[in-house]
């Protein structure tokens, strides 16, 4: 009997080594990208419309869960908020998963790069003050670079710290993250499917400004 629970408590130390070095290693992996300010003035773009916040989850059609998490945030200038994406282009300047200069163009590029026949978009949308929205971009410009996999988690974090969104629940999926924002007051909800008749039109829908 003494053999047995020495033999589990070791298993359940090797199990706790290996996710603390699971951990150190996704942290390791995340690449520190910083564009100069320079590039980061020439494209800073105010999208107009009113502060908001928006959520973009990208739902896997085969699974139904979410594969991925980014946040837009518009306010005196239009980013998002990418953490762990891939999504990059060459006239769209880059600090730590946080992206400037999204004009149309560039909020098109983003969507077209995501929704396809194996994922489709949900975008939820919601206004916000001024000081929200400016909270949230220095919030976003602290949270990056984000480890693979932890899109929903620095977004969740991200979010939990501003001002009425305190009922936000920490999680690692973006559906449960997903679910926890349709919760706030005032929140709009739209959905980009790549097959859609109207696709081009909800693309225009999901950012003309509010």
């Amino acid at each position: 009997m003494i053999l047995s629970g020495s033999v589990r408590h070791l298993r359940r130390l090797t199990i706790g080594v290996f996710v603390l070095c699971s951990l150190f290693l996704l942290s390791a992996c995340a690449q520190q990208v910083w564009a100069t300010d320079e590039a980061v003035q020439a494209a800073r773009h105010n999208h107009g419309g009113a502060p908001e916040l928006t959520l973009v989850t990208i739902m896997n059609y085969g699974s139904g869960r979410g594969d991925h998490t980014a946040l837009f945030i518009n306010g005196s200038e239009r980013v998002v908020f990418d953490p762990a994406g891939s999504w990059s282009l060459a006239t769209i300047p880059e600090r730590n998963d946080v992206h400037f200069g999204m004009t149309y163009a560039a909020g098109a590029s983003f969507y077209a790069s995501h929704v396809r026949p194996s994922h489709y978009a949900v975008v939820q949308r919601l206004v916000v003050s001024p000081e929200v929205a400016e909270q949230a971009m220095a919030l976003a410009l602290q949270a990056g670079p984000v480890p693979p996999a932890r899109c929903a988690s620095a977004t969740a974090a991200l979010l939990r710290q501003l001002p009425g969104f305190g009922g936000i629940r920490t999680t690692f999926f973006p559906n449960v993250l997903m679910q926890n924002f349709a919760q706030i007051e005032g929140v709009q909800t739209f959905e980009l499917h790549h097959d859609a008749p109207d696709y081009q039109t909800d693309l225009m829908r999901v950012q003309r400004p509010l």
